[in-house]
């Protein structure tokens, strides 16, 4: 199945930034140690709209910065239902396998660090997430992010079959 990405532009939205993760990286050479940083930021505006990117630098704040100029490369647009998503979807990427459902008003997002930092950017207040797989917060943003690109709003639905929008929900 090919996922056409809902592409924003990033001066039409005002976006808030996460940092998932900062790993030191450490390079041995003949004078010494070298050592660097790669980041993992999420960006959104809280309204559907979501992005990540990698940052790496010999610095922490370039590296973060850098990590919020790719985010704001690589946004979507995620379809956001009564502070939920539309439907169950399951996410993957590489190692890394993702498990989102729908919850009722009050439930929360029950996710872990990377995935939790992704919805709550995204602007979903009530799912159900379980990370399967790799734990490696690359594999389980990008697996989230392709659960997400996989979500359809009730209204393309309807669209794409033809049916008005009750019927949609009669199922």
């Amino acid at each position: 199945m090919k996922l056409r990405k809902k592409i924003v532009k990033a001066g039409e939205v005002e976006l808030e930034e996460k940092v998932v993760a900062v790993n030191r990286v450490t390079k041995v050479v003949k004078g010494g140690r070298n050592f660097t940083f790669s980041t993992i930021v999420v960006v959104g505006n809280g309204e559907g709209v979501v992005g990540f990117g990698l940052g790496k630098a010999r610095e922490v704040q370039t590296a973060i910065q850098k990590g919020v100029d790719d985010a704001k490369k690589n946004l979507i647009k995620v379809p956001v239902l009564r502070e939920t998503i539309p439907h169950q979807v399951d996410g993957k990427f590489d190692g890394g396998h993702i498990m989102l459902k729908p919850a009722s008003p009050g439930t929360g997002v029950i996710a872990g660090g990377a995935v939790r930092a992704v919805l709550e950017s995204a602007g979903i207040h009530n799912v159900l997430a379980k990370s399967k797989g790799s734990s490696n917060p690359h594999n389980v943003v990008r697996a989230t992010f392709n659960g997400l690109m996989k979500l359809r709003d009730p209204l393309t639905i309807a669209a794409q079959r033809n049916i008005p929008l009750e019927k949609v929900f009669d199922n």
